[in-house]
């Protein structure tokens, strides 16, 4: 599982030390693979931070303690939310291989609705 926060940033150096703080308390929880802060090299104020998880479980997880609640979440609330953050990951290669992994969204992802996961209510 793959999380992108993205950002724009006015403060770098403030920025950068925030952003070490988060990515080092997730990076300490179990299932956390890796963490990196980029920034884009064509707009200075352009930041992302991924974090790479073993799975959602892994990750739901590592959002639980009070450390992460009090200083992660606070600060992943500050990223642009207008785009998706979350992501599983479908393909991966290393080392020359590629292995593609079997998607863990419902096939009925698209079509159920909140709150519907054993069934609409009413018939559509």
């Amino acid at each position: 599982m793959l999380l992108i926060a993205r950002f724009t940033v006015g403060d770098a150096e403030g920025f950068a030390e925030r952003a070490e703080r988060a990515v080092g308390l997730l990076a300490a929880q179990p299932g956390c693979r890796r963490g990196l802060v980029v920034r884009s090299t064509e707009d200075s104020g352009a930041w992302v931070v991924t974090v790479e998880f073993d799975s959602v479980a892994a990750y739901r997880r590592a959002m639980s303690p009070f450390d992460v609640r009090t200083e992660v979440i606070p600060f992943l609330a500050e990223a642009d939310s207008t785009e998706s953050g979350a992501f599983e990951v479908v393909v991966e290669a290393s080392g020359g291989e590629v292995r593609r992994h079997v998607s863990l969204v419902a096939a009925d992802a698209g079509t159920v609705r909140l709150g519907e996961a054993s069934g609409p209510a009413t018939a559509r």
